[in-house]
């Protein structure tokens, strides 16, 4: 699934992502270090993988998108 970035905070490497119909989604500090990145700005492409449903939702992993 795809996101971009909203927000990071790099002391604690979590954040949030905004779904492509807006809805924004929240990541931990272990979905960010799954995907091996350094640094999230706010407004890239990512690729995330989510478990769960409806308010269960949660991101295990979250990576910079690549064509």
């Amino acid at each position: 699934m795809q996101a971009t970035a909203y927000t990071y905070d790099p002391e604690t490497r979590s954040g949030s992502v905004l779904l492509d119909d807006g809805t924004p989604l929240p990541f931990d500090a272990a979905a960010f270090d799954a995907g091996g990145l350094l640094l999230l700005r706010p407004g890239q492409r990512v690729r995330i993988e989510v478990t769960g449903q409806d308010d269960a939702r949660h991101i295990e992993l979250i990576t910079l998108q690549t064509l």
